[in-house]
């Protein structure tokens, strides 16, 4: 996937269980970041960092969206844990996962394994990929993209 690429279309269900499509934010920009486990050290304080930056994201008007494999229950859980304000959508089937290219093969205790490479996406309001950052660091992801969107 390219940055003007159209943005693959997706309806997965939200840490509540309600279908939550890409397309119910059309003519917005969508924060859209993919992550590889609920409650793991860095997806934590990933999160962690997005719900910190959220009123930022929310005075601009833009939706922030988190997507693992994990379960709805999962999500669920590792929201009210850690009081995560935005949407975090199960993809346990790799639909929008693979659809946005971030199933990958990944080096984990010297072994190759597919998994979720940490990649964060700006879906532009026209529905087309804006930028992509790929293989973001989990402290700072939150607030580097929330700089970026207020100068524009």
């Amino acid at each position: 996937m390219n940055t003007g690429d159209k943005a693959p279309l997706f309806t997965l269900n939200d840490q509540n269980g309600n279908p939550v499509s890409l397309s119910d934010f059309a003519n917005s920009r969508v924060v859209l970041y993919f992550y590889p486990k609920d409650n793991t050290p860095g997806c934590t304080r990933q999160a962690c960092a997005f719900a910190a930056s959220y009123d930022g994201f929310r005075k601009l008007g833009i939706p922030v969206i988190g997507i693992s494999k994990d379960s709805v229950e999962s999500h669920r859980k590792f929201a009210e844990k850690h009081a995560l304000p935005f949407i975090l959508l199960a993809d346990p089937e790799l639909e929008a996962i693979k659809a946005y290219g971030v199933w990958q093969e990944k080096k984990m205790y010297g072994k190759s394994v597919m998994g979720v490479v940490r990649t964060t996406f700006i879906i532009a309001p026209d529905g087309t990929v804006e930028k992509i950052m790929p293989k973001v660091k989990p402290d700072t992801n939150a607030a580097e993209i929330l700089a970026e969107l207020s100068e524009k």
